[in-house]
């Protein structure tokens, strides 16, 4: 769009889901790394990675896993993220193009949902340090308070607390967003590496840390571990691979985009990865047992002084993740569901008290719960999302996408009633297919032992690959061989006019 030009308002058009200029489009290369960097170095990804060790897989087993999950997400990451380099635009409006105007809120609203699960979780976990440091200040009669709903009182109130600093970060701005994030990252790398030196003498050097006995070996038990941990890992990153547009609409290139997310996502969660694996195989050789829980090794240290840096360092990067990749992109589909009424600003405040709705500490007890059926699950419906985006943005429209389009009722993307039965056709057909066989072992998980749908049973180790590649596959097929004829109208007079795209 010219400089200057604004979209007429309309019931799908707010300040917020404007497409953005370009004069405001600043972010380079080294804004995509730092954004990587602060959302790769954090809690939840410490509690991923510490999780696999605790589920049965040794350090280097776990590092293999890490690794290679990160190196797939990576690619559809930069895909998606090309359309709002291209365009400005974020994830809802995006998804108008292949969804419709009003089908892009079932991807929007299954994506929010999502974050406020992850937005609860770290929320909790933030709590979890308030409580451990304020214990150490006030005592025992803190830690031990009287219970209320199977944890005391004071932890509720920890949870509180970190959950209103956060709501007022989010009330500042994008701006606020990207303030904290600078001295995030960096303190938390530092925090990681000072805890590893720390288990790392507690152990008796780096030897005897990693030499503990336990995990799996390279047969057929890995094998059985190895692929619904990897769909855990690129789970992990699903809802970022759906909204990454919603930042890189502020890229100043398509290059930045592309060279700082290659440069950040991998490189740094392997790093802070193996950070987590080493410590926490370093608690199995100290104390029996590995804990994966970053908040409970840290109580252990005797050292006030170190137990205060290394609570701070927890909190700092906690709200700095959990700003940036769980409030953004879920306060923009909630503006997309009743532009005329919801704000960005709005959208992040409902969220917050959605993340406390969802029960994250339910999510979070157990590693098998949060490690294959909450993030599996999610994996594998996120994963199917993408597999739409990817088919209609660079198979169908070959990144060519009419932006006024996108705000318009009747055009095009408006498809019969504002929504396209192709898109969701392919999606209940990728989640069928990924999370139709999701199981649990008895008394460890929702999900029936055998299975919701039995005979999917063997697919739901590769949810996220499954839920991908058959939901690409049909939207593709529906879309080439089954088109809308306003759409089809629409494109071929686009590439008369405008010829080939660079």
């Amino acid at each position: 769009m010219p400089e200057g030009a604004a979209l007429a308002q309309s019931p799908f058009v707010n300040d917020d889901l404007q497409p953005l200029p370009v004069s405001k489009r600043t972010w380079g290369t080294g804004s995509f790394t730092a954004l990587w960097v602060s959302m790769s170095v954090s809690i939840p990804a410490w509690t991923l990675a510490s999780g696999l060790i605790a589920a049965g897989l040794d350090w280097r087993q776990a590092m293999v896993t890490i690794v290679l999950g990160n190196l797939i997400v990576l690619l559809p990451m930069v895909l998606t993220g090309h359309a709002g380099a291209r365009y400005g635009i974020p994830f809802p409006v995006f998804a108008r193009s292949s969804f419709g105007l009003r089908g892009a809120n079932l991807p929007a609203l299954l994506r929010g949902a999502v974050a406020c699960g992850w937005f609860g979780i770290q929320t909790w976990i933030g709590g979890q340090g308030v409580h451990v440091l304020t214990g150490r200040l006030f005592g025992d009669g803190w830690v031990d308070a009287t219970e209320v709903g199977g944890n005391p009182w004071t932890l509720w109130l920890s949870f509180g607390l970190f959950w209103l600093a956060q709501v007022a970060i989010i009330l500042w701005g994008m701006e606020g967003v990207r303030r904290v994030q600078v001295w995030a990252a960096p303190l938390m790398a530092v925090g990681g590496v000072a805890l590893l030196v720390w288990m790392a003498v507690e152990a008796g050097g780096f030897g005897p840390m990693l030499a503990v006995e336990g995990g799996t070996d390279w047969g057929p038990s890995f094998w059985a571990l190895f692929f619904p941990s990897l769909m855990a890992v690129i789970g992990y990153w699903a809802t970022l691979t759906l909204n990454i547009s919603d930042f890189t609409r502020f890229s100043s290139s398509q290059r930045a985009q592309v060279v700082g997310q290659s440069l950040g996502l991998p490189t740094t969660m392997t790093l802070f990865s193996l950070i987590a694996v080493m410590v926490t195989a370093g608690t199995a050789s100290v104390y029996g047992e590995p804990i994966w829980n970053p908040i409970h090794v840290v109580d252990r240290m005797e050292s006030g002084i170190g137990l205060l840096f290394a609570i701070f360092v927890v909190l700092l990067a906690t709200v700095s993740t959990n700003v940036a990749a769980n409030l953004v992109g879920p306060a923009y589909d909630l503006a997309n569901l009743k532009p005329s009424w919801i704000s960005f600003r709005t959208g992040a405040i409902l969220t917050c008290f959605l993340g406390v709705l969802i029960f994250p500490w339910k999510l979070i007890e157990d590693e098998n719960v949060y490690v294959f059926t909450w993030l599996g699950t999610v994996g594998g419906l996120l994963g199917a999302v993408a597999g739409i985006l990817l088919a209609d943005y660079w198979l169908l429209r070959r990144t060519r996408i009419n932006l006024p389009a996108l705000y318009t009722r009747g055009s095009e993307y408006w498809y019969s009633g504002g929504w396209n039965w192709r898109a969701l056709v392919a999606f209940g057909t990728g989640a069928l297919l990924a999370v139709g066989g999701s199981n649990s072992p008895e008394g460890e998980g929702p999900f029936p032992t055998d299975g919701l749908v039995p005979p999917l049973a063997p697919l739901s180790d590769y949810g996220w690959l499954v839920g991908l590649l058959s939901a690409m596959l049909v939207h593709w097929a529906l879309g080439r061989f089954l088109p809308d004829p306003r759409q089809r109208a629409a494109e071929e007079a686009a590439g008369r006019s405008a010829g080939p795209v660079a």
